[in-house]
């Protein structure tokens, strides 16, 4: 993904999307929860994830793609930088963190947790 663009058209792909504000800016959300936003740097984007998920990205396996700021300490979420080399990986943190926030009917509907 090179940039918010891509980012919300592969968000947009999931089931039940919509593009709803989001501290002032549209993002997409399930269930009117967002899963992935801009973020405050220019070459990244914000994602959802647990705090467990963001500590084994963080510290264990790809720290140049994934990444925070002070700003996201303690938050349950963490940046991912645009153009990173493993697309399929980037794609799989999103759909987990869409995961997270569907009801039980659509993750049925849709996949077990990735």
């Amino acid at each position: 993904m090179r940039g918010w663009a891509d980012v919300v058209a592969f968000a947009r792909s999931l089931p039940d999307v919509e593009m709803r504000p989001f501290y002032g800016t549209p993002c997409p959300k399930v269930n009117g929860k967002a899963f992935v936003s801009p973020g405050r740097e220019a070459d990244s984007f914000h994602v959802m994830a647990t705090h467990e998920e963001k500590a084994l990205l963080l510290l264990h396996t790809d720290p140049a793609t994934f990444w925070q700021t002070a700003h996201y300490e303690g938050w349950p979420g963490l940046l991912v930088r645009y153009g990173a080399p493993d697309q399929d990986r980037v794609r799989s943190v999103i759909v987990r963190a869409w995961w997270d926030r569907a009801k039980k009917a659509q993750r049925a509907v849709f996949c077990a947790r990735p």
